[in-house]
């Protein structure tokens, strides 16, 4: 068996999950592109040999990143164009939201299309699959010969702790190729942050941050029952007047997340309990930026910076593509890799050998 090491690109990298997915499954992020400075800083604190370019994807060339790569081939390209414009909150009442952010997905296809790699990996929300540009880039990758597979699938069913339903492309241009099966290994919260230490105690300043809260908006967290409580529990009194409308989808705010369960989806509004489910199972407290990260799927030693705003940092966290989920792909990828980069070596070498 020939041992081949493969290079990757991270468009739109955010903190670096999905390049913490691809390094763990054998890949070398070459080359990550991100825009937002609180991104690259986080992104650089945990991949050093990766070449980050921080400006506008719509103006970087495929030179510049061919000058990266400085000759290597490039086997995986992989990507989550920003998705704001197509979340489940700014489609409420069946309404689509203008956001320019949509049209990034162009972008990706235009790098796919100078780039060519052997693979590509594409992660996005569930809306994503019906807008007309998606399905554009999606006939134009077919075009360019690339093998399509795409789903929507749940990272819970990946060994992820939370319930996250995303889409899923993957492409070759070797082979037909399948997005990983669902390894179906239920993590639970409680095997996520079950054994961290006291945020009293602890040395990790990531999971020293907490919130600081109203009196009354303490009462109120004292007074949610235990592992898996919600402001529906609470006394009347205590329940806000916007929570007992109908259909705004506030179900979750104020509540506590479940030791045995999967936690609901980790958002960019984790640190804050009006937010979310994102009250811990027993402490009166809000999850800390640690726990966050952790049922995000984060290696507990992932360096996160501290001198950002705290909303910037919940952001960041979740924002990101659970790495253990984009391991699984990654693997699945590298696996495709394995197998049809062989065969061809072997292909060409005995057809050298034949006409010798």
């Amino acid at each position: 068996m020939f041992k081949l090491k493969y290079s990757s690109i991270d468009l739109f990298s955010g903190v670096g999950g999905l390049t913490q997915g691809m390094h763990e499954a054998g890949f070398e992020t070459k080359v990550a592109i991100e825009i937002l400075d609180y991104a690259v800083k986080g992104f650089k604190l945990n991949h050093k040999k990766t070449h980050v370019i921080d400006k506008d994807i719509r103006k970087i060339t495929s030179e510049e990143i061919r000058e990266k790569l400085d000759g290597e081939t490039l086997h995986l390209l992989a990507g989550c164009p920003p998705c704001q414009g197509f979340s489940s909150m700014r489609r409420l009442n069946g309404k689509n939201v203008r956001d320019d952010r949509n049209n990034l997905v162009l972008e990706y296809l235009r790098m796919v299309r100078e780039l060519l790699p052997y693979t590509i990996m594409m992660e996005n929300v569930p809306a994503l699959k019906d807008y007309y540009l998606f399905k554009k880039v999606v006939s134009e990758l077919k075009k360019l010969g690339y093998y399509i597979d795409i789903d929507v699938v749940n990272v819970k069913d990946y060994g992820v702790p939370q319930q996250r339903r995303r889409l899923v492309l993957i492409g070759s241009r070797l082979a037909p190729i399948k997005i990983a099966e669902p390894s179906k290994k239920k993590v639970t919260v409680r095997a996520a942050i079950g054994k961290m230490e006291s945020i009293t105690t602890t040395i990790d300043p990531l999971h020293k941050i907490i919130a600081n809260h109203t009196v009354k908006v303490l009462d109120r967290i004292k007074l949610t029952p235990k592992d898996g409580g919600s402001w529906k529990d609470l006394p009347k009194e205590y329940q806000l007047k916007c929570h007992a409308k109908e259909n705004v989808g506030f179900n979750d705010v104020y509540g506590r997340l479940r030791w045995d369960d999967y936690s609901t989806t980790i958002t960019g509004g984790c640190l804050n309990p009006s937010k979310g489910r994102f009250l811990h199972p027993e402490e009166n407290r809000v999850i800390t930026p640690r726990e966050a990260a952790l049922i995000q799927s984060f290696p507990k030693n992932y360096k996160f910076p501290l001198d950002i705003p705290k909303q910037a940092l919940a952001l960041l966290i979740g924002n990101a593509l659970p790495p253990a989920f984009s391991l699984i792909q990654s693997a699945n990828i590298k696996t495709h890799l394995d197998k049809y980069l062989n065969e061809n070596i072997c292909l060409n070498k005995g057809a050298s050998q034949s006409s010798a």
